[in-house]
């Protein structure tokens, strides 16, 4: 892989990462103001909460995928499952 390339898929992580930073201070902003929200209109009945659940689920997973997931499932992932299956194939049929 030459330098251009190599630049490339650096910058394409970079905007990755940046990508979910954004997504995160989304997250944690729209959370605050949800929770002050409730906490000032109705701080008996704590609804806040499910969007907390829902878009940290959302938030997790996306965190995953730039973080972890690239690892499992990316083009080497797949690379390696190729050569593996392969592999399988080919001592079930020789031996």
């Amino acid at each position: 892989m030459n330098d251009q390339a190599r630049y490339e898929r650096a910058k394409k992580k970079v905007e990755e990462i940046r990508g979910f930073y954004v997504h995160f201070l989304v997250y944690v902003l729209a959370n605050t103001f949800l929770f002050v929200t409730n906490f000032l209109t109705s701080p008996g009945h704590w609804w806040f909460y499910w969007t907390l659940i829902g878009w940290g689920i959302g938030v997790a997973v996306h965190a995953f995928a730039i973080f972890v997931g690239p690892g499992l499932w990316g083009k080497n992932w797949e690379e390696r499952k190729i050569k593996q299956i392969m592999e399988k194939d080919r001592q079930r049929h020789d031996g």
